[in-house]
Order: structure tokens, then C-alpha cells, then sequence
């Protein structure tokens, strides 16, 4: 019952921040002279919205930039997590790839956009690469993070009763890491939305980052406002996927110990 209760009254919480937040913005601009090419108010921004979305396909753009964010989430997720479980279980492959994955790492990922929009052309794939590229190493580090921090005791029991490299690995290593591979998975899901919309930014010709340079150039500030209301509903949905798998996946846990991994 308390916990209900509580529930209750963060969620009532949060709702007055939110309501709190929008009366804000849209008064606030008037109250304080602020000009509406500098701040719309709200009202603004959603008539803005409402011509978008049947003027400018804000579905239609709003889909193309969803889709590449998909696809450079699960390509991106499933490279980093196959890298981090290879290099995990061969410390001498990881030795020797280390500084390799470390000087791509300290690299801009977001300067090799302009990079693969030459090599690619105005397509979706450069969006898609630039999605991959930024979701790989945080799926890597947390997976090999939580190899090198394996409990040896459970390996080496595995071990004890016969079980092949293959068996150890999905039946004690592989179970152990996801935590730290979901933990990975949920910053990978909002830093994909980041990596699309740096690619259509620097060479796009539809979705959201395409609209969000097409607005500024028109000096329309209510549009960039609706653009980005649209790819901050994007990154929420994608997060929560994340967050709906790992409940499924990791349900025999507690929710404590889960936002721990």
C-alpha cells in the first residue's frame, strides 16, 4: 500500500513539474519581453506543430529518422557486444586491440560524419554509421568491463564438473554480464538518436535533422522547437524499449540490483 502510495504522489509530482514547466513557457516569454524569434511561447509552438505535421510530413521525416536510429542502435549494440564478450574471454586479443579501440574512442565520432557522406552519398546509410559508430563503445565497455570482473570461483566450480569453454560461457558468463550489457543498452538507446541526427545534419535530405537545418535556415524558431520536441519523443520511446526488454529478460532479479548492473 505505501508503495502505491508512492508511486502515486512522485508521478503527481512530476505531473505539477511538468504543468509548472509549460505555464512557464507560456507566459514567461511575454512577462519578460522576451522576443518570439528568440523564445515562442507555447501556444506558438504548437500551431507551428499542427502545420507541420500536415505541411512539412513531420510523420514522414519523424519515421525515416526512427528507422535509422533503430537499425544503428541494434547494429551498433550487437557489434559492441560481440566485441566486448571476444575480447573478454581472449585477454591477449584484447592486449593487442586495446590501443586501437582506444585511439577510435578518443576520435570525434561525430567527424566521421562528413567522412562517410562522401563516401556514402545522401543516403541513410552515413546516419546509420554515425548511429553505430557512437553506440558501439558504450555497449563494449560495459561488456568487457563485466567480463574482467567475472567471479572466478563460478568459472573455475564450471569447470570443475566438466564444462566446455562454450558451456562456461553461456551458462555462467554470458548470464552474469547482462545487467552491465542492458546498463550499456539503455545510454547506447539515446546516443543513437544523437548519431542520426548528426549525420542528417551534416548531409541529409529527409528526417528530422534535415527539417531542424531546413527551420533554422528559415529563421523559424517554433519549427526547430516542434523538431526537437519530436526527436526527444524518439529518444524517450527508444530508451523505454530498452528499459520494457531488460524487465523481460532480467525479471528473475531485483529492480535495485538491475539498475545497479
Amino acid at each position: 500500500m505505501n508503495d502505491a502510495s508512492n508511486s502515486s504522489g512522485t508521478a503527481l509530482w512530476s505531473l505539477g513539474v511538468l504543468v509548472v514547466f509549460l505555464l512557464a513557457w507560456q507566459f514567461g516569454p511575454g512577462v519578460l519581453g522576451v522576443p518570439e524569434f528568440v523564445l515562442p511561447p507555447l501556444s506558438k509552438v504548437v500551431d507551428e506543430g499542427l502545420r507541420i505535421w500536415s505541411g512539412e510530413k513531420l510523420l514522414w521525416h519523424a519515421g525515416i529518422t526512427a528507422l535509422e536510429v533503430v537499425v544503428g542502435f541494434v547494429l551498433g549494440s550487437a557489434l559492441g557486444a560481440a566485441i566486448g564478450y571476444a575480447l573478454g574471454l581472449s585477454p591477449r586479443v584484447e592486449a593487442v586491440l586495446s590501443p586501437y579501440l582506444l585511439a577510435l574512442q578518443i576520435a570525434p565520432k561525430v567527424a566521421f560524419a562528413p567522412l562517410f557522406v562522401m563516401w556514402l552519398g545522401y543516403t541513410v546509410y552515413p546516419k546509420i554509421l554515425v548511429a553505430v559508430l557512437i553506440v558501439f563503445f558504450p555497449v563494449l565497455i560495459n561488456v568487457l568491463s563485466a567480463m574482467r570482473t567475472m567471479d572466478h570461483d563460478m568459472i573455475n566450480l564450471a569447470r570443475s564438473f566438466s564444462a566446455t569453454r562454450m558451456q562456461v560461457f553461456f551458462n555462467v558468463e554470458y548470464p552474469t554480464t547482462l545487467p552491465a550489457l542492458f546498463s550499456g543498452l539503455r545510454i547506447a538507446s539515446t546516443l543513437a538518436v544523437i548519431g542520426v541526427v548528426v549525420g542528417e545534419l551534416v548531409g541529409g535530405n529527409m528526417g528530422l535533422g534535415y527539417l531542424l537545418v531546413f527551420f533554422e535556415g528559415q529563421g523559424n524558431t517554433s519549427g526547430v522547437f516542434v523538431v526537437i520536441a519530436a526527436l526527444t519523443v524518439i529518444g524517450i520511446a527508444a530508451y523505454y524499449a530498452v528499459v520494457m526488454a531488460e524487465r523481460r529478460v532480467l525479471h528473475y532479479l531485483p529492480s535495485a540490483e538491475r539498475r545497479a548492473g
